[in-house]
């Protein structure tokens, strides 16, 4: 593939971008349901590829020269190649700027402040798992012969999300479940979209129940117009980052940038010594590889902290900018959600349907009867405020959490907001694309559904357990 093919692959992929903030823009619709404009962007690469547009000129069986060109839609294969690797290197930069230029707190703190999320999130993510490979024993392999690996996707879709079901593909293909990646990616796509819609219905019948604390009129459940266009008015605009280098010396965002790269070398490293370490000890006596199995992502994650940690204490000149950061991770998780979408086999989908449906319907009963149940009794105070960050982000991302915590609390009265911060530092290492994400699905391939799923329900249980007898007590 030449290097022109390359960057052609990127211009184009910012058109389409470009062009799906245009559709939110002048759609008012969208702009309610506060879809955003990488996934409207992903749909149309979707649509107009080989998946959708392709399929529709083979159907018609058009013998038309012009007419036929268009039976692989009207993007390059090549093109799409570059696409389809696109999410599996982006997740690596996502998850390694996670905790880069984040002041990261002392446990005790982490856990005074934001010990009742954590109980919360933990018990939503564990959940997903257990009723997930329920449902895969008792219903999805017996009656639709789908692997019992499936049992994993609601967790990994819903609370993972588009950048984990990509990162994953490699695993997915490892363990002969292919299918495994475009189901976890559309599961995504069905969280991402209903944990906005599903949130504002649940905001609604909060307030009017009088089960908020901050908002007490329906009426105030709004954004401005502009915002729900996704357009910062002109004077409430910020600062992108801080120049904390001269661009003659080096470009900030180019330090940045590197600061990244070897957050991801350190997981490199780490993920290798593991694998080695496997390799010479309980591999070779078991015949067991799990970490053979696992991605760079979750190790990347892990480099940012070690790198974070180093900066902290020696960066003297405090190089490293939380904002800059923050666009970077931005970036690549636009381009990650468009080309995900766009080369989305919906074939693998419309072949296990009714599997897939299954298990959207049975995360999102989870999450929204977890959220309705648990929150008000494990959170002490400001419970819906606070549980609907957690709620949007078991259902679609961070992103979508703090949307609705912004609705439900939108001049940060409550401590929701920095909450949910903290719980991250004590969450996302573990579940939500963390080492146990990218583990289950090796776990289930090497031992089975059933010791899974007894694991998984135990730590279920503890987190319940943590949620109402400790915390819901206070």
């Amino acid at each position: 593939m030449s290097p022109s093919m390359v960057g052609m692959s990127f211009l184009v992929l910012g058109i389409i971008l470009l062009f799906g903030k245009w559709i939110r823009v002048i759609t008012p619709g969208l702009q309610k349901l506060f879809i955003p404009s990488s996934l409207i962007g992903g749909f149309l690469g979707l649509v107009l590829g080989p998946q959708v547009l392709g399929n529709l000129v083979e159907w018609s069986e058009y013998e038309d020269t012009t007419l036929a060109l268009l039976a692989g839609g009207i993007f390059p294969e090549d093109m799409l190649t570059v696409w389809a690797a696109l999410p599996g290197l982006f997740i690596n930069i996502i998850f390694a700027t996670l905790f880069l230029g984040k002041k990261l707190p002392g446990i005790r703190e982490v856990w005074n402040i934001a010990g009742p999320q954590v109980a919360f999130g933990q018990t939503v993510a564990w959940g997903q798992y257990v009723f997930g490979i329920l449902i895969a024993i008792l219903i999805l392999t017996p009656f639709f012969g789908i692997d019992p690996m499936a049992g994993a996707l609601i967790e990994i879709g819903f609370e993972g999300g588009h950048g984990t079901s990509a990162g994953l593909a490699s695993t997915f293909q490892e363990v002969g479940f292919p299918e495994g990646t475009d189901l976890s990616l559309g599961l995504a796509t069905i969280g991402l979209l209903f944990s906005v819609i599903f949130g504002i219905i649940l905001l609604n019948y909060g307030v009017r129940t009088g089960k908020t604390t901050v908002l007490q009129d329906p009426g105030e459940i709004s954004l401005k117009k502009s915002e729900q266009a996704g357009i910062v008015d002109f004077d409430s605009r910020e600062s992108a980052g801080k120049i904390t280098t001269k661009p003659e010396s080096i470009e900030p965002l180019s330090l940045h940038f590197a600061y990244v790269g070897v957050a991801i070398g350190i997981g490199y490293i780490i993920l290798q010594a593991l694998q080695l370490i496997e390799e010479l000890t309980w591999g070779r006596i078991t015949g067991v590889y799990l970490l053979e199995h696992i991605p760079l992502f979750p190790l990347a994650m892990v480099g940012g902290i070690i790198l974070e940690l180093f900066l902290d204490r020696y960066d003297k000149y405090k190089t490293l900018d939380r904002n800059l950061m923050m666009r970077i991770q931005g970036l690549s998780l636009d381009i990650l959600i468009v080309s995900a979408i766009a080369t989305l086999s919906l074939d693998a989908i419309s072949g296990n349907l009714a599997p897939f449906i299954i298990l959207s319907i049975v995360g999102i009963v989870w999450n929204v009867a977890a959220f309705l149940l648990f929150a008000p009794r494990m959170i002490p105070s400001y419970w819906f405020e606070r549980g609907i960050g957690d709620f949007g982000q078991s259902m679609g991302m961070t992103a979508s959490g703090l949307l609705l915590m912004k609705i439900a609390d939108p001049d940060n009265k409550s401590p929701a907001l920095e909450s949910f911060g903290y719980k991250q530092l004590m969450f996302e290492p573990i579940v939500g694309g963390g080492l146990f994400t990218a583990m289950s699905v090796p776990l289930i391939f090497n031992f089975g559904p059933i010791p899974v799923l007894i694991l998984t329900t135990i730590v279920m249980l503890f987190w319940i357990g943590m949620g109402l007898l400790y915390f819901g007590r206070k």
